[in-house]
């Protein structure tokens, strides 16, 4: 047969009268002695109230906004009921899988590490607004419990109080969104921001090219360690080739660009130093090599970069090249390219020469391990010897997987690269 006890607002000092807060409890939770069953705030200060009694939450008589004192009806207790053996948990209200799940997601640790009662190495939370932040010892000690720094919390209670709702409303909020790779890397959030309040603003949804691109370069630039190597070559010779070969051609109607070139000089670098036509495979222990040379080339569409492949470079002339690069890219400008056109890639290129710029760090297209960036080309005065004389650069930049190619490797491709194309004869070779 139950026992009822009826808990009263015990001795609290001076206080005439005080306003509740907060209530730590609800009907059915189990307590213990010294549990703090509601929060009270005066001019001066804060308490939590603890009970006299342990047994089962039958009936809650305050709520919060109630003005209380001493001998005020708290709550009615169940004496005889058996309590739960986790309190925490019981007084929680969430369930102990999502409990889990939730400190994974804020801590940004795997659910199957629970973190340490005592230290709580794995939370990263700044400690000295954490003491400062508007909530009660109860409410702190049930944020630590599941991880969540209180300072990234919104208070719902009276003058922004941070209530015990409010951390399960923020545990909830974090359960629906997806896990970003800074957060789980511990970095902090871009924080959100209102440009209206600065003047007149436009809204504009993102081509679905530009989400793609954007979350493929981020994951690539966030898993591949990325080294830049930039260099010149001279293309005043070959530039001179060009555009004689242009003339010869132009009953064709064929018209070779330095991207021709330049495809031509990246296999022939591929061939030299073959860890550049490779891919780590999926556990990182092992490199595969590639024995064919298909060569992707970002194009700028009014939707976003795409990046069609040219197959077998290897194997086609530099009017094939010039003929096919033409069509690739009608194509992906008129949004008619076939994913498998753009995919199977050894490297790529990225060329900005036709817009401007000096050089550029260009992110690697993983699973590929290195990526050619082509700037724009410029007369510079250049020592031969004997006296300056104009000569016509071309900015080149490299980037590589340094988990892969070494800096002097790095170095060598990039070298040689400049090599090729500063005398279009090495190109025949």
């Amino acid at each position: 047969m139950s026992k009822m006890i009826e808990v009263f607002v015990p001795d609290i000092g001076d206080f005439d009268e005080v306003e509740v807060i907060e209530v730590l409890i609800s009907e059915g939770d189990s307590i213990s002695v010294e549990d703090s069953l509601i929060t009270v705030e005066s001019d001066k200060a804060t308490m939590e109230i603890p009970s006299s009694h342990a047994g089962v939450v039958a009936k809650v008589k305050v709520n919060i906004g109630d003005k209380v004192s001493e001998g005020s009806l708290l709550l009615l207790l169940d004496a005889e009921a058996t309590a739960e053996p986790e309190k925490e948990v019981t007084i929680a209200a969430t369930p102990e899988p999502v409990v889990e799940k939730a400190a994974a997601i804020v801590n940004s640790e795997p659910a199957k590490k629970a973190p340490e009662k005592k230290s709580h190495p794995a939370i990263n939370i700044d400690h000295d607004n954490f003491k400062k932040a508007h909530a009660s010892p109860a409410v702190r000690k049930f944020a630590r419990e599941l991880g969540v720094d209180l300072t990234r919390v919104g208070g719902t209670g009276n003058h922004q109080r941070i209530l015990r709702d409010d951390i399960k409303d923020y545990v909830k909020q974090a359960l629906r969104e997806p896990v970003s790779s800074a957060a789980c890397l511990g970095v902090e959030a871009i924080p959100e921001v209102d440009f209206s309040q600065w003047g007149e603003i436009e809204t504009k949804a993102l081509s679905k090219i530009n989400i793609l691109t954007g979350k493929f370069m981020h994951r690539n630039w966030l898993n591949v360690p990325h080294v830049t190597q930039l260099d010149e070559a001279d293309i005043t010779e070959l530039e001179a080739f060009r555009k004689k070969s242009n003339v010869e051609y132009a009953d064709e109607g064929i018209k070779i660009t330095l991207l021709s070139f330049i495809m031509k000089a990246v296999v022939m670098g591929l061939k030299k130093f073959p860890r550049f036509n490779s891919s780590l495979d999926i556990s990182g222990a092992s490199l595969i090599q590639k024995n064919y040379y298909h060569i992707g080339i970002a194009v700028a569409t009014v939707d976003g970069l795409v990046v069609p492949v040219i197959r077998d470079v290897d194997q086609k002339s530099l009017s094939d090249l010039a003929t096919e690069l033409r069509e690739v890219s009608v194509k992906a400008r008129d949004k008619k390219l076939k994913p498998s056109e753009m995919q199977g890639g050894c490297i790529t290129i990225s060329s900005l020469g036709g817009i401007g710029g000096s050089h550029f760090t260009p992110i690697i297209n993983a699973p590929e391990v290195a990526i050619v960036g082509v700037s724009r080309s410029k007369m510079q005065p250049v020592w031969n010897g004997s006296e300056f004389e104009p000569r016509l650069m071309c900015p080149l930049s490299l980037s590589y997987d340094h988990r892969v190619i070494d800096g002097a490797e790095g170095a060598a491709f990039s070298t040689y690269l400049s090599k090729l194309l500063s005398d279009v004869r090495f190109l025949l070779m």
